[in-house]
């Protein structure tokens, strides 16, 4: 968890802003496991892109110390940035575009000049090459022009003096699609990252003293309800028989999330969640009519609750300004038997207010399947 730093009410920290540039030499590799992936294509024309890299432009901020957002962690930045993606297979994946929000803090400060950071993008990038399973410079790693871009790091941040700092680090990141497209095994890329940054305005690292300084007693012993509605739309392929098949159209997906959370710290939060979850393309094994090709495959529409999953996970969340990040693990106790299998979540809340937050998020099922995303509301009772 970031080491957060808080300031005394006697300290001047102002707005300050930054620009950053930087680049990120990458290496990508993808997952070739689903076999209807393996029958559309030859796959050593998507295992050739084995070179990528991305150059980042970032404008970001911090808050000042005595602001509600900066009280949470004065020294976090956050901001807007956009990026050129360069792939090894520009013919067959294109040149993407990506634009996206990021948000960074120390995790450590090992001087007054020297901390370890952490950083995290997300947002959306564009100019893919879908593949088509048709032409051999196609591919078979995205199936859509616009897919979600991912990506985590870390590294070291030199202040070189009160306005530019260097950062250098390692970083993972992940392009894919949410399974609303076929082919969407994605593109996974582990990488470095170099850049330097110039910042406006004073520097709130020079004010700042580390002083933990943990929440009421009384707020962390009362449980934060999160109550979070969510709908998406996914592909689904079929495989009743020997051979799958890609369904046409797009399935809709809508879920309920009621999660109690503790706040273990300004920073952190835990909890526990029960989780439903209402997935058109669930169940329709049981009720196949007729057909064995996506042109003339039938299935009568399955009742309601045999396309409903209850399961129960645990959550934990880092609080920062507007920004949270919410990861869980779970596993759905009651359903279809398909959807017997434990899950995993992944969430960025974004607070609209104190109580209100947007959601975006994305569900595997059993640490490797795709699943569907997870684009919502929440409210939490305080």
């Amino acid at each position: 968890m970031a080491a957060c730093l808080t300031v005394s009410a006697s300290d001047s920290i102002g707005w300050r802003s930054s620009l950053g540039f930087d680049v990120r030499p990458a290496y990508p590799f993808s997952s070739y496991r689903d076999d209807i992936l393996i029958n559309m294509l030859d796959v050593e024309n998507a295992r050739n892109s084995r070179l990528a890299g991305s150059i980042h432009i970032q404008y970001g901020f911090s808050f000042s110390g005595k602001s509600g957002q900066g009280r949470i962690c004065p020294d976090a930045w956050q901001g807007i940035g956009t990026a050129v993606n360069f792939m090894g297979n520009p013919k067959g994946l294109g040149t993407p575009v990506s634009l996206y929000a990021f948000q960074g803090a120390p995790i450590w400060n090992l001087s007054d000049r020297v901390s370890l950071y952490y950083e995290w993008n997300f947002g959306a990038s564009f100019g893919w090459k879908p593949c088509d399973g048709k032409t051999g410079r196609s591919n078979l790693i995205v199936g859509s022009r616009v897919n979600a871009y991912i990506n985590l790091g870390a590294g070291l941040r030199f202040r070189l003096d009160d306005h530019y700092s260097l950062m250098a680090g390692i970083d993972l990141t992940h392009y894919s699609n949410g399974n609303t497209s076929y082919p969407n095994p994605g593109v996974n890329l582990v990488g470095l990252r170099m850049g330097v940054i110039r910042s406006f305005g004073p520097d709130p690292m020079v004010a700042a003293r580390i002083i933990h300084t943990p929440d009421s007693s009384e707020r962390r012993r009362r449980p934060e309800f999160d109550l979070t509605v969510y709908g998406a739309l996914r592909k689904r392929a079929y495989r009743g028989g020997d051979n799958p098949i890609l369904l046409p159209g797009h399935f809709a997906v809508a879920g309920l999330d009621i999660a109690p959370m503790w706040r273990i710290s300004r920073n952190f939060r835990a909890g526990t969640s029960a989780d439903f979850q209402w997935d058109e393309s669930t169940d329709l094994k049981r009720h196949h009519i007729a057909g064995e090709s996506a042109e003339d495959i039938r299935f009568s529409r399955p009742p309601f609750f045999r396309q409903v999953c209850v399961g129960l996970s645990g959550r934990a969340e880092l609080v920062m300004p507007i920004f949270s990040v919410n990861v869980g693990i779970g596993y759905n106790v009651i359903g279809p038997e398909e959807t017997r299998a434990s899950y995993q979540l992944a969430n960025l809340k974004v607070r609209l207010s104190d109580v209100f937050f947007l959601n975006v998020g994305y569900q595997l099922l059993n640490f490797q399947k795709q699943n569907n995303l997870m684009l919502g509301l929440g409210y939490t009772f305080m």
